[in-house]
């Protein structure tokens, strides 16, 4: 196991490697995980570069415990929402709150969550296990099939009603996270195009976030 390093005084183990991960998530955000180093998380965080090795012994380690804490930030609540027994509408009114309302706050997210999945598609496995979307050892299927089900019934019952058009639960689902995430990763072109400054963009947030629901539910009606 190594010498047992000595947290900073006046904190704790969990204050010291809280302080860690925020670091290296400001870093992994800057340099992205495969251009960060150990070294620079340490100057990031303020100790040395062993008792970094002691809480997470390598980057690999850091950069998965990262990629859960920012995962965890909204995956779950998104995922329990839409596989809810709620009406459609009040599930993408709720969504497009819960996500413009989380992801404002910490707008690193989308992108984030995005290129490590592309760079480590491993990590899928690990995020749809943080929601309890499989099991190990298990032929789970399609990680979203329980919310891909309940949308279905939802959709076709909606349709028979004569309240929507056909449309299948994935390309719902699609649309309703494209609507939603495209803006905080457009950010920097819509700040050129647009000329968005922060004020700016937070005024759009706060108007995109009172008319999208109703957008997306106009947009399936006959």
């Amino acid at each position: 196991m190594g010498e047992r390093r000595t947290p900073p005084a006046g904190e704790s183990d969990g204050d010291t490697e809280a302080r860690i991960l925020a670091a290296a998530r400001r870093v992994f955000v800057r340099r992205g995980t495969s251009g960060a180093r150990m070294h620079e998380i340490a100057a990031e965080a303020g100790v040395n570069q062993a008792l970094l090795h002691y809480y997470f012994r390598s980057k690999d380690r850091l950069a998965d415990a990262v990629f859960r804490e920012v995962a965890g930030r909204v995956i779950p609540q998104v995922a329990g929402l839409f596989a809810s027994g709620i009406s459609l509408d009040r599930k993408v009114e709720r969504f497009v709150h819960l996500y413009i309302d989380s992801v404002r706050e910490h707008p690193y997210i989308p992108a984030y969550i995005i290129s490590e999945l592309h760079q480590h598609p491993e990590r899928i496995a690990t995020m749809a296990a943080a929601v309890g979307a499989i099991r190990p050892g298990v032929d789970n299927g399609p990680i979203a099939r329980p919310i891909l089900v309940k949308l279905g019934r939802q959709l076709s019952a909606l349709e028979r009603k004569g309240l929507i058009r056909r449309t299948t639960p994935s390309q719902f689902l699609v649309n309703v996270f494209a609507l939603a995430i495209f803006p905080f990763l457009a950010r920097p072109v819509l700040g050129m195009v647009m000329g968005f400054d922060t004020a700016d963009f937070d005024s759009f947030l706060d108007e995109r976030r009172a008319a999208l629901p109703a957008f997306i539910m106009n947009a399936l009606r006959p």
